[in-house]
């Protein structure tokens, strides 16, 4: 672990309990954004990918032999 989270780990259980689930319900939020945020740039990416003919179509056998081929 980091020097800096193992600092901010300590200052965390420093805190007061209601602080501590404060600041951890606040961090979960921001993770759910993050993920969020991600999730919509590979949205983003797919479809763009789709639109400019980079996606292939075919049955799961297709995939699978496309997959071990490469």
């Amino acid at each position: 672990m980091g020097a800096m989270i193992k600092t901010l780990v300590e200052d965390f259980q420093g805190l007061p309990l209601e602080d501590q689930e404060y600041v951890a319900e606040l961090i979960q939020k921001q993770l759910i954004e993050s993920r969020r945020e991600y999730l919509a740039k590979r949205v983003s990416e797919a479809k763009a990918n789709y639109r400019s003919g980079q996606c292939k179509s075919g049955s799961f056998k297709e995939l699978m032999e496309d997959i071990e081929s490469d």
